[in-house]
């Protein structure tokens, strides 16, 4: 049917699906595994390829082997049998299963122990082991293989041009007339221009999504440019000029500031549509660089649609993992490669790592990921129903089907994550190592630079006592604990002012100086 609140007609939708059609034939739809396009080069598969050769001609070469243990058990098997029965038996072992007569057939049933045609190990664990290291040296050279990387592509199948037709009231069963590819009729109008026909290139591809493509890039389309500008500026402001970004139609909200949304769409793709200097005039920007603090305007404007003031949010959750690992001096900034596993540990929480289970396929511990697990976020696996908890914790988006925009809340089980979690615990006790390495032996300067580091400015006079006067009392009441709880024989002696100092770098990076961009 027709859009509901939009100039959207139902044919509109069809004409679009035509230019994905070739790609996604439903017809002749292609599996993920037929859609892969291998990276690597030229070099690399020949590599690969030599290694390969060179893999089968141990393997051949271990086949034989077994082969040879197998005759030479063979011929000291057979000669426990009757004299009249070797030579039909050693015809018959000789010969294929499926060519044997019923005479072999019994003969070889007759006498199954002397075969030794198959399972080496049975009549010979040494020869077998032989064997086996053999095919191992042949796994062994296969792993040198230069990795082979893959990427998913959206590709069409050479020749074929589905036909897209409009279904009645959307019934599949019920296909009525053929639609050509083209671009929702209001947005032609508004431009008063159609999309360029699609040409067949060279590869076999349609041309459909190239032409696609350069329509919505070529500066005449009415709402590319706004949409995106809108979005980098939400990402910056909190808040985008049109408040909701996934809906500039009729069910959305108005845009605030619409010549300012025009102009930056404009700017944007005189610029060459280049995202750099798009972010960089929005921060630099007198709008962008305003103070927070401003209760005139916070009176006036609660909602700060009039943008006089700078709105305060709270990093993402993203942004919150990889900072604590970055000032700690532990982010690993390792590009590319597979994602890092994540898994569920016995107390219920979702880390990095891979899960270990036992036979009934419970979690009984998480293998720690190593420095793979310290890296950006990015690279962590993003499983919906396993989504990591210092992500989840902080309002990491949730893929049911999409998120267009974050929700930023501020409830007690982030405290709470702050307070307790194993995560947070670790990073504090790394920033006060590495803030005890860059400053030893002044308690005053390891607290400055902690607040260098995490607030990009130093403590003022009250707060560097006050800081000075909580990690004595916590050193001290640390100091009573272990004295009273001395750690295990093999335990790493106990230091109550390194715990004290980490404990105070906790409580900075659980302050809104950290958490809160202002």
């Amino acid at each position: 049917h027709n859009h509901k609140f939009d100039p959207i007609l139902q044919k509109d939708y069809y004409r679009l699906r035509a230019i994905f059609e070739p790609a996604f034939d439903v017809a002749q739809w292609r599996p993920p595994a037929q859609r892969l396009c291998s990276l690597a080069t030229p070099e690399e598969k020949a590599q690969a390829a030599e290694i390969e050769k060179e893999a089968q001609a141990i393997e051949a070469d271990a086949k034989a082997m077994e082969k040879r243990f197998l005759d030479e058990i063979f011929e000291k098997e057979i000669l426990k049998l009757p004299e009249e029965d070797r030579e039909p038996y050693r015809a018959a072992r000789a010969a294929p299963a499926k060519d044997r007569t019923p005479e072999q057939a019994a003969l070889i049933k007759k006498y199954p122990s002397a075969l030794a045609l198959y399972s080496l190990d049975l009549y010979d664990a040494e020869a077998q082991k032989k064997v086996t290291a053999r095919r191992d040296e042949a796994k062994a050279l296969r792993k040198t293989k230069p990795p082979e990387d893959f990427v998913m592509a959206l590709t069409e199948v050479r020749g074929r041009l589905p036909t897209t037709t409009v279904f009645h009231r959307g019934d599949l069963s019920q296909p009525r007339q053929a639609v050509e590819p083209g671009e929702i009729g209001v947005l032609t109008e508004a431009a008063a221009a159609e999309p360029p026909a699609p040409e067949p290139l060279a590869s076999g591809s349609s041309g459909r999504r190239l032409a696609y493509a350069r329509w919505l890039t070529g500066g005449s389309h009415p709402l590319v440019a706004r949409v995106l500008v809108n979005r980098f500026w939400m990402h910056h402001f909190g808040r985008g000029i049109v408040a909701t970004p996934g809906d500039f139609g009729l069910a959305g909200e108005r845009p605030s500031h619409p010549e300012l949304l025009d102009w930056l769409a404009a700017r944007f793709m005189h610029d060459g549509w280049r995202l750099k200097a798009l972010h960089r005039l929005i921060v630099t920007s007198t709008a962008y660089r305003q103070a927070s603090r401003h209760p005139a305007a916070v009176a006036a404007d609660p909602d700060n649609l009039l943008l006089a003031r700078a709105a305060v949010r709270r990093l993402d959750a993203e942004s919150l993992r990889d900072s604590m690992l970055l000032v700690t001096g532990r982010l690993n900034a390792k590009a590319g490669g597979p994602p890092v596993g994540v898994g569920r540990d016995p107390l219920g929480r979702v880390m990095e790592g891979v899960e270990e289970l036992n036979v009934n396929g419970d979690v009984v511990k998480i293998l720690p990921a190593g420095d793979e697990g310290l890296r950006r976020s990015i690279y962590m696996t993003a499983r919906r129903s396993l989504p990591l908890t210092v992500l989840d914790t902080f309002d990491a988006p949730s893929m049911l089907p999409n998120c267009e925009q974050r929700n930023s809340s501020t409830v007690a089980p982030q405290s709470l994550f702050m307070l307790n979690d194993s995560f947070v615990l670790d990073r504090s006790l790394e920033l006060a190592a590495r803030v005890r390495r860059e400053r030893p032996g002044d308690l005053r300067g390891q607290i400055a630079r902690a607040w260098l580091i995490l607030t990009a400015r130093g403590p003022t006079d009250a707060e560097s006592l006050e800081a000075l006067a909580h990690v004595a009392e916590q050193a001290e009441s640390l100091r009573l604990f272990h004295a009273a709880h001395p750690p295990a024989k093999n335990a790493p002696p106990a230091d109550p002012q390194a715990e004290a100092l980490a404990s105070y770098c906790q409580v900075l990076m659980s302050s809104t100086l950290f958490l809160y961009v202002n």
